[in-house]
């Protein structure tokens, strides 16, 4: 066995207003290139572009594709056993982040995770009454009321009714 301290070689990394200032500068035929490069390295990263290009100027039909894809997901979870669920849960709710991180949008937000919720009280009570899905579903309408603090306050009203009747 070899004593030889290791070194990991490391690249510095750009802050974004470097970054930002580079890409401003660069010839759009190079930025198409650079963007491809980027698509091409990360699953997530092709999806955010698709959001941008061609999702981002409507957001309705955005969150009734999100909705239809939380539907499937809990038709599945349905069909499976209470232990199983909470691993489809989990799941479901990592790729809810993830279409709420592409947007970006407070709104869509919280209208998601109400939506969510709906379909959490929707389950059989065998799994509800688990201890893991009880605290997922109390994260989430926490989390829910924290991104309503960011809405004008008309809007903080009609979604706080909808979040009372999710979880009553």
């Amino acid at each position: 066995m070899n004593n030889f301290p290791t070194k990991q070689l490391t690249m510095k990394t750009a802050s974004l207003k470097e970054i930002k200032k580079e890409l401003e500068i660069l010839h759009p035929s190079e930025l198409i290139n650079v963007c491809i490069q980027l698509i091409k390295y990360k699953k997530e990263n092709k999806e955010l572009i698709s959001y941008l290009l061609f999702e981002s100027d409507d957001e309705i039909n955005y969150i009734r594709e999100i909705k239809k894809e939380i539907n499937e997901q809990f038709e599945e979870i349905k069909k499976s056993k209470p232990h199983i669920a909470k691993k489809q849960l989990r799941k479901s709710l990592r790729i809810l982040n993830k279409f709420i991180k592409y947007s970006g949008n407070k709104r869509t937000e919280v209208e998601l995770r109400i939506y969510f919720c709906q379909q959490l009280r929707k389950l059989p009570n065998s799994f509800l009454k688990q201890n893991t899905i009880a605290t997922l579903f109390l994260r989430q309408v926490q989390t829910t009321r924290k991104a309503l603090s960011g809405l004008h306050e008309d809007l903080q009203f009609d979604y706080e009714e909808e979040l009372k009747k999710a979880t009553d």
